[in-house]
């Protein structure tokens, strides 16, 4: 006899902290037509019901049809096909976790670079509060220095005095003016 589920073996709660917002209403329509399939399994009782023999046996009137009926009920074998991807899939997955603690320890070390530096832009003072020497002292590359590398209006880097554009760039002028 195949096994009895009992209770559902998915975790609901772990299952539906990873659907996201925007998959809740198909979690849960999921989650209820799996629900009602279960309801539907345990209304039925584990085994099916006993045949009484003797009854049909008083009740047919054509001998021998009855223990015909009762003998091949009996040898009747429902065919449960055997588990053959189980352990295919727990060999991929044997396979598979190198590669996911990979993963998971790369994006750790962007987590902890990205908490870093959420740290550092804390610390700084705040943009009320700042001055453009603050800004400076903190991003010289960034800050305004008229002095050492002025620019002209309108800031852009094609616009400014001694401009090269790259080689990509050429071509694509090139392309569209064709």
């Amino acid at each position: 006899m195949a096994k009895r589920f009992t209770k559902p073996s998915i975790n609901w709660v772990e299952f539906e902290k990873r659907v996201p917002p925007g998959q809740k209403g198909k979690f849960l329509a999921f989650k209820t037509k799996s629900d009602s399939y279960l309801r539907r399994v345990e209304a039925n009782p584990p085994e099916p019901p006993k045949i009484n023999w003797e009854e049909y046996q008083k009740l047919v009137p054509v001998k021998g049809l009855v223990d015909k009926f009762k003998s091949q009920y009996e040898s009747f074998k429902v065919a449960v096909p055997a588990d053959t991807f189980s352990q295919a899939i727990d060999d991929q997955w044997k396979s598979l976790e190198p590669q996911i603690k990979a993963f998971c320890a790369e994006q750790q070390k962007q987590i902890d670079e990205a908490n870093k530096e959420l740290i550092r832009i804390k610390a700084l003072p705040k943009f009320e509060e700042m001055t453009l020497e603050m800004y400076a002292e903190i991003y010289p590359d960034q800050a305004l220095d008229p002095v050492n590398r002025p620019t002209f209006w309108p800031h852009d880097p094609e616009d400014q005095v001694g401009y090269k554009p790259s080689p990509k760039k050429e071509q694509q002028v090139a392309k569209a003016k064709k």
